[in-house]
């Protein structure tokens, strides 16, 4: 079979968020006393499940540069294509810089957040309403979560609450373009469509 490069693309960044979904569910549940509220995800890369945890990330990351390479391809859209990488070595950092490492962990996660909530919004551009809105919801969300957190309001969600309200919607964003890239049916972006 052929495939185009979307559909590669959408199916790696597709593949990558449903990894790394499930990787984090798994890893809670085989971790004792664990709590969504009042742990950070990361603490999960230094618990009994940090297999799990360390390598959904990793992959992730992988997935996510591998499919930055065909979305550049699809879209030939070079600054998308940069921000897309950029997000996925972040991840990729934060799967092999567990928060043990300290100030390396915290910035490739800071990477990971910005760079994803960024593509999300920048990834407007590509889409055909409504994804296209929905795509700026999720990395606006995304953005302002971040914020949230280092300021350290919580909104009663607790500082692992408060930092799934980051991860869920780009992870979201991840899984809902990789979908909307294997529906296309051509490489061209929104504007030659219309």
């Amino acid at each position: 079979m052929n495939y185009s490069n979307e559909k590669i693309a959408g199916s790696l960044l597709f593949i990558g968020g449903i990894l790394c979904i499930l990787g984090i569910i798994v890893a809670e549940a085989l971790y004792p006393s664990y709590s969504t509220s009042n742990n950070y995800i990361s603490d999960l890369g230094v618990g009994p499940s940090s297999l799990i945890f360390n390598s959904s990330i990793f992959l992730l990351g992988v997935l996510v540069v591998a499919g930055a390479y065909f979305i550049h391809r699809t879209f030939n859209s070079r600054m998308f294509s940069i921000i897309v990488t950029i997000a996925g070595i972040g991840a990729i950092g934060v799967g092999l810089f567990t928060e043990a490492a300290g100030v390396l962990h915290v910035v490739f996660s800071f990477i990971t957040f910005i760079f994803v909530g960024l593509s999300a919004i920048m990834s407007y551009k590509l889409q055909k309403p409504p994804f296209s809105y929905f795509s700026i919801v999720l990395g606006v969300a995304v953005l302002l979560a971040l914020v949230l957190l280092v300021s350290g309001t919580f909104l009663g969600l607790g500082k692992g609450g408060m930092e799934r309200m980051i991860a869920y919607p780009a992870l979201l964003w991840t899984v809902g373009f990789g979908g909307y890239l294997i529906g296309c049916s051509s490489g061209k972006s929104k504007a030659e469509k219309s």
